[in-house]
């Protein structure tokens, strides 16, 4: 699935109506920095590499981004810090390239959804002589990848987050979110097709929960909830 600049705008005159959650001046009403604080040096895997390579996914204009860097410095500071700051929207990614200091952040155009998005995050770790990740960034995009693609992908989203990486860092929007954000598309006269089809609703978290956890990783932390109510988990891959 590929997205025209029609689909990446906001509808009507709302721009919380933004369909893949691509919101203009995000940062500005959820604090980059309050996420920050709620998380602990303690989750994050030991290394002896030198380099640690990181996947954020949906940076937006990359302020959490950027202070995820700054603060993975001071857990590691004699190691590397690599990270691949992915968003749908070319808008977004040129901003935050456009803001970005840091050598060690990239910022790319990428569709974690499609074949070809999945593609070229794998032949970008492959390129850096690793099999996977050090560690994924999933901050508030569960609920953009469940609404636009159903059960089956957000499923499938999970699934690659565990094929490719040994630490996943995720903060999952529970239903209460998805009812919002329903709301506000209607009120600019659009809908998530999808909507009433899904299965997976009140259990949400705990769903996701159960996908990260089968087999390959385990929960490790969760967090206090934020001030929007929502918790971040983090999962290892089981030695």
């Amino acid at each position: 699935m590929s997205h025209d600049t029609k689909d990446l705008s906001f509808t009507g005159n709302n721009p919380g109506a933004a369909k893949f959650g691509n919101f203009i001046n995000y940062y500005s009403f959820h604090s980059s920095k309050e996420r920050i604080n709620n998380l602990q040096p303690k989750i994050f895997p030991h290394t002896e590499s030198e380099y640690i390579h990181c996947l954020d996914i949906g940076c937006n204009t990359g302020e959490l981004t950027e202070e995820l860097y700054v603060y993975l410095k001071t857990v590691y500071p004699k190691t590397n810090i690599k990270i691949l700051a992915i968003d749908i929207d070319p808008t977004l990614i040129e901003r935050a390239q456009e803001r970005n200091t840091h050598n060690g952040i990239s910022f790319v155009t990428r569709d974690i959804t499609t074949e070809n998005g999945c593609k070229l995050i794998q032949e970008y770790i492959k390129s850096e002589k690793k099999k996977m990740f050090d560690i994924v960034f999933c901050f508030s995009v569960t609920m953009w990848i469940h609404i636009n693609n159903g059960d089956s992908g957000l499923q499938k989203f999970l699934i690659f987050l565990k094929e490719n990486s040994k630490s996943i860092i995720i903060e999952p929007q529970p239903w209460k979110c998805y009812k919002n954000a329903q709301r506000r598309m209607k009120r600019s006269g659009q809908v998530f097709e999808l909507y009433e089809s899904l299965h997976i609703r009140d259990n949400v978290d705990k769903e996701i929960e159960d996908i990260l956890c089968d087999k390959t990783h385990i929960k490790i932390y969760e967090s206090p909830s934020s001030s929007w109510n929502r918790k971040i988990q983090c999962y290892h891959l089981k030695e």
